[in-house]
């Protein structure tokens, strides 16, 4: 069940992304029109400080011009060409919160919107953070708020984080965590 270019190209190319319009052969023989959004992926990152009686989890609540809302979501950012997941990550994390990471645990990927995009974001759990200085690119606007890892996946079932990243990054994470610890 594969489909082929046949035609197309692109028609947007931007500073976050393109898109391209293609013609496609479907299993059956027959084409279609599929317009794609391209995505150089990106990076997400649920750290964990546990200096304290209960691990906190740094998230960034900034506005989402795109969603139109203020979200509370995991450090995250958008790979450029050539660059490594894990450093990307690390670099976000730094700028975004202010912390360094000992560890750095590959969660996985996702596939936020296969549909009509390519993006492919990488997930990770850091450990045995380290304070740094933050340093936000010119147009970050953000504050950081600490949680627990109970509180954040309330917060990611009850509707109080509707960030796609930062629930299956939650999820991925409670799951590893519980595995380690009742081992």
């Amino acid at each position: 069940m594969t489909e082929r270019t046949v035609g197309g190209g692109e028609v947007f190319s931007g500073r976050v992304f393109g898109v391209t319009v293609e013609d496609v052969l479907l299993p059956d023989g027959r084409t279609a029109r599929k317009e794609i959004v391209r995505h150089s992926g990106g990076v997400c990152v649920l750290a964990l400080l546990e200096d304290g009686p209960e691990p906190l989890v740094p998230l960034v609540r900034q506005y989402r011009y795109g969603a139109a809302a203020e979200t509370l979501e995991i450090p995250a950012g958008r790979l450029e060409a050539g660059e490594d997941p894990e450093e990307c990550g690390r670099r976000e994390l730094a700028e975004e919160c202010g912390l360094l990471a000992e560890s750095f645990v590959p969660l996985g990927t996702i596939y936020p919107t296969p549909a009509y995009c390519d993006e492919v974001i990488h997930i990770f759990l850091a450990r045995g953070l380290s304070r740094t200085e933050a340093c936000l690119d010119d147009d970050e606007f953000l504050s950081v708020e600490y949680v627990t890892l109970e509180r954040l996946a309330e917060l990611c079932r009850d509707g109080g984080i509707n960030d796609a990243k930062t629930v299956v990054a939650a999820v991925r994470t409670e799951n590893r965590v519980q595995r380690t610890d009742n081992r």
